[in-house]
């Protein structure tokens, strides 16, 4: 039975992460982009947020190198913001317990719109265990193909875990039951709010999966 939880907004939050994004692509592309133009793009996943961004400033798409040079600023721009005495990272404690016990006797993965190396990094700042796998933003690869990906040759059922409209749509199109986090995804889909303790989350992953 595998299952997949969305990261940030899901299992705890890095403020001002598109403030980092943006001020890493100023190092890159010597003028960062502006908030109206993060707010026209309508992918969800770093590389499609930093492609959408290439293309209105470059008017061609991203590749691959430009991809890395991307995620290695961005990484060090949170390791210098989230350096210990900085600013700090919000673990919700109780979804994440729920993630290990879920972990200790199914299939569970980490799928994010993060790039990789990012993924790695905040999942290590949140205490996820190592050997939860993690899938994180790839090349010309949208938020379900990413889940489509984790969760190819695995015999269902399968449920995506998240917290924003993008999750929802993204279980949706890829056939998946949905549980969201917190109050920013409207509809009947089950719900839980951030601070729900590690019964409830196995619980409610228990009923979606009969």
């Amino acid at each position: 039975m595998p299952l997949c939880f969305d990261l940030d907004g899901t299992l705890g939050h890095f403020s001002s992460g598109f403030v980092l994004l943006r001020e890493a692509l100023g190092e890159l592309w010597g003028s960062a982009p502006s908030a109206e133009e993060l707010g026209r793009c309508t992918g969800s996943t770093d590389w499609e947020i930093v492609d959408e961004l290439h293309r209105m400033r470059f008017e061609t798409g991203l590749d691959e190198a430009g991809y890395e040079a991307y995620e290695a600023a961005c990484v060090e721009r949170f390791r210098t913001v989230f350096a210990p005495g900085g600013r700090e990272a919000v673990a919700y404690a109780g979804i994440l317990d729920a993630l290990h016990r879920l972990a200790a006797h199914h299939r569970v993965w980490v799928v994010s719109g993060n790039a990789p190396d990012l993924l790695a990094f905040k999942a290590e700042v949140l205490g996820i265990d190592p050997a939860i796998p993690r899938l994180g933003s790839l090349p010309r690869h949208d938020r379900t193909a990413l889940l489509r990906r984790a969760l190819q040759d695995c015999p269902g059922p399968h449920l995506y875990v998240g917290d924003r409209p993008h999750d929802l749509n993204a279980a949706q199109a890829a056939g998946l039951p949905f549980l969201g986090v917190g109050g920013a995804v409207p509809g009947a889909h089950p719900s839980l709010p951030i601070d729900a303790d590690p019964e409830q989350v196995v619980q409610s992953v228990a009923a979606l999966m009969r």
